[in-house]
């Protein structure tokens, strides 16, 4: 157990049964009245984001989420496999859990595989990723008055705004937080 006063971002707790990621907290202290901790959580189930108050000093469950290095192997229809790089040990996980992070996953990428007493909660998969661009609008010349990109589709499927220098099969860098094209490899 850890109070309120202790929140710090990425820290995982559980509370009426949900496991939750602070964002963001604040400790207030009005001139009337006690203090407080305003905090912004992600739910790790939902993906949901929630805005909380709770009283300062308040006891919340400290949850350990175990974050296991494994590589994407291949998938099985909604399925996807990944295989622990130390014990050999296969694990699936639904499409649904991971469906933002398959935008950037490519067999044999190294991710952190993030679980709850045994429950998949989800991937964590590196910040910047390389893809291959697959297809490619030509460059209309003379379209260049505003910040000149061009659709592109990449090797998992995923479309993003490329400049238009970049062409079919070019290796581009992706940030995965934003989803935006950074720079060509």
């Amino acid at each position: 157990m850890i109070t309120t006063n202790d929140f710090k971002t990425g820290m995982t707790i559980k509370s009426e049964g949900n496991l939750f990621s602070v964002i963001e907290f604040q400790h207030v202290k009005p001139g009337k009245g006690s203090a407080f901790v305003r905090s912004k959580l992600r739910n790790l189930r939902s993906g949901a984001v929630l805005d909380k108050t709770w009283r300062a000093g308040e006891k919340v469950e400290n949850a350990h989420i175990d974050k296991d290095k494994m590589s994407y192997l291949y998938s099985m229809g909604e399925t996807y496999v990944f295989m622990n790089n130390d014990t050999y040990e296969q694990v699936e996980i639904p499409g649904k859990v991971i469906e933002y992070q398959l935008n950037f996953l490519i067999e044999n990428m190294e991710v952190n595989v993030i679980s709850y007493e045994g429950e998949i909660l989800g991937v964590d998969i590196p910040e910047k990723v390389t893809l291959l661009v697959t297809e490619s609008d030509p460059a209309v010349k003379g379209n260049t008055a505003t910040s000149a990109t061009k659709d592109a589709i990449l090797e998992t499927g995923f479309k993003i705004q490329v400049p238009l220098f970049v062409e079919e099969g070019d290796k581009v860098v992706v940030n995965t937080s934003t989803g935006k094209y950074d720079t060509r490899a």
